[in-house]
């Protein structure tokens, strides 16, 4: 079961939801902890992992010789990104536009394009003193696009029967937030009292609909009476697991890279229910194929 953990926004706490439901959760049974905010990952500052291994990874990019091109220009039709042109009568290839489709090795009629690469990153894996295994991305310097890297990092999800995998998305609702979204079982959207957060929140909520992913929310530092998060919710039938009450005293743990549910008991209890909740919705979904 893939839990992604997203929001429309940055800043709303969507990493401290993440580590904090890993914890729980690696209490309870099997789980694995994975961030796909490739160009800004921290999950790792609050988990500390140990025994830490790391790969670089690299993505396709057309390699041309130039001895057997006849200059046909198929290879600069078919690439919607032109990523590859003819200029002066010589083929020019643009990597970092380069989204590799492969299609220009698949049009080239003398077969002068082979599989070149460029970095993309590293993709890093290590365990944590609370049981549980993260593995994160980190984007090359430089490098424009971040969706090949997230989907390697996603690559590395276990599909055992009974590991739950717990994601945690890039902000928004632009392609890193979509790949990571794409092919989650189950989303946990959080949400700030704010009117940008709301509109972020909507935005999110309309592109789960579009992907067909469950969803529900968990607001995050929330004011005690009921806001337009709740009427919103409310509005669109999507249910509320939690809320993590405004804390001065949860700021300060979490600006010491410190688990909120090993340090508050009154936030741990809160997270103990959301993780009770969404493990209820499992059992629904293996039992009935569905999550209501």
């Amino acid at each position: 079961m893939i839990i992604t953990v997203a929001s429309g926004k940055g800043g709303t706490g969507k990493t401290t939801v993440a580590v904090n439901l890993a914890t729980i959760a690696a209490e309870k049974g099997s789980v694995e902890l994975f961030d796909c905010d490739v160009e800004e990952p921290n999950a790792h500052l609050f988990v500390k992992p140990q025994n830490i291994t790391k790969k670089e990874v690299s993505t396709m990019i057309p390699s041309v010789d130039i001895a057997l091109c006849n200059l046909c220009q198929e290879c600069e039709k078919i690439c919607r990104f032109s990523a590859i042109n003819i200029v002066a009568k010589k083929i020019m290839v643009f990597a970092d536009m380069c989204h590799s489709c492969k299609g220009c090795l698949m049009v080239c009629p003398t077969g002068a394009i082979s599989e070149g690469a460029r970095q993309l990153g590293s993709v890093l894996t290590g365990y944590s003193k609370q049981g549980f295994k993260l593995t994160w991305g980190e984007l090359r310097v430089g490098e424009a696009m971040s969706p090949p890297l997230i989907k390697k990092v996603k690559d590395e999800i276990n599909n055992l029967y009974n590991l739950i995998s717990i994601v945690d998305a890039p902000p928004g609702t632009s392609c890193p937030a979509i790949t990571t979204l794409r092919d989650s079982d189950f989303a946990l959207l959080v949400a700030e009292e704010t009117p940008f957060g709301l509109n972020d929140l909507t935005l999110t909520v309309e592109g789960l609909k579009k992907l067909g992913v469950p969803m529900a929310i968990v607001i995050n530092r929330a004011e005690e009476s009921k806001g337009i998060i709740d009427d919103y919710a409310e509005h669109e039938n999507i249910e509320i697991l939690g809320k993590i009450p405004f804390s001065k005293e949860a700021a300060k743990i979490c600006s010491k890279g410190l688990f909120l549910v090993e340090e508050m008991a009154e936030i741990r209890a809160i997270f103990q229910k959301i993780y009770q909740k969404i493990y209820c919705k499992i059992v629904k979904t293996e039992n009935k194929g569905e999550i209501k």
